[in-house]
């Protein structure tokens, strides 16, 4: 296995290949995160994304079909009944700056005025041109929510036509296991559930999989303190602030990247009941919740292929 480690799309990105030419494999898929960085990215704004952004309430902008298709998915799961995703929380999202050195609390009359900039109902999407119309100056798409996934599955295509034998992606906290792992003799790859109340790295559960994505959110990665309360990054797109979940920690092990991406969202802020029974009639979907208080519960598909740790 060849590794590669750089910092892009905010994070630390590990990729991993077992292939006879595998330094060229990982130069490809490096070249192919950029050019998906510089079409998704809700923060640099040259993007793409930002040119769909920047003419909010003015015209419709034609886009790349990935580009595209991630909206429309992600239109669909923002307005179906009950979700907490929405990729049209852009303004607030901006407003609150979580993640960032200058994160503060929005005043409140700034959270109202934003939340009405903020239905996903009013971004307009014509199939056979293959624009995307922001209805309203001032709305933003952050696909931030959505993108990793959706790119981890592009990466996934890369790696099969390029005949890679197996493979690992980690898009900090999004992994995608390609083909047996040629370090286990069962062949599985050993991904482990981050422990919310400990420092990362330390794990409340260890998964084995084999092609399948794991995709965690959690309230304890991007925050800020201020006036002795906290403040988490997973916004609750009906009242504009933080969501108040007894979740830290929501991982969704799915077949499509994507996939995991959407449920995290979708699903964050229910209770652990309500999410493994939601979860039961989706295919090829699963998930592992940590409560606040260090318990864990996970879907019964899972439990042959999980072991709980304490450290």
């Amino acid at each position: 296995m060849q590794n590669r480690e750089i910092h892009m799309m905010g994070t630390i990105i590990q990729l991993a290949v077992q292939h006879q030419y595998a330094n060229f494999v990982l130069d490809e898929l490096i070249m192919q995160l950029k050019e998906y960085e510089q079409r998704f990215s809700a923060h640099d704004p040259a993007s793409e994304l930002m040119e769909v952004n920047k003419h909010a309430g003015i015209k419709p902008v034609k886009v790349n079909p990935s580009l595209y298709e991630l909206i429309k998915i992600g239109k669909k799961h923002s307005t179906a009944a009950g979700s907490s995703l929405n990729i049209a929380i852009g303004p607030l999202v901006q407003a609150w700056r979580i993640g960032f050195e200058d994160a503060h609390i929005p005043s409140e009359e700034t959270i109202q005025s934003l939340l009405s900039k903020t239905s996903a109902h009013d971004i307009k999407l014509d199939d056979e041109a293959q624009t995307v119309f922001l209805k309203h100056t001032g709305m933003f798409i952050d696909l931030g929510a959505l993108a990793k996934g959706y790119i981890a599955d592009l990466l996934i295509n890369d790696l099969e036509s390029m005949d890679v034998q197996a493979g690992l992606i980690n898009l900090g906290g999004n992994v995608m296991t390609y083909g047996r792992s040629p370090n286990q003799e069962d062949g599985y790859w050993r991904v482990g559930i981050q422990h919310p109340m400990l420092p990362r790295g330390n794990y409340i559960a260890v998964l084995n999989a084999l092609d399948q994505s794991v995709v965690t959110s959690g309230i304890y990665e991007r925050k800020f303190t201020t006036n002795n309360q906290t403040y988490h990054h997973i916004l609750n797109p009906h009242t504009g602030y933080p969501i108040q979940s007894d979740i830290a920690g929501l991982t969704i092990v799915s077949k499509k990247s994507v996939d995991g991406e959407i449920w995290t969202g979708r699903l964050f802020g229910q209770s652990p009941d309500q999410i493994i029974d939601t979860l039961k009639h989706v295919k090829d979907v699963a998930g592992i919740i940590v409560t606040n208080n260090g318990e864990l519960y996970y879907s019964k598909s899972l439990e042959p292929y999980l072991m709980e740790t304490t450290s």
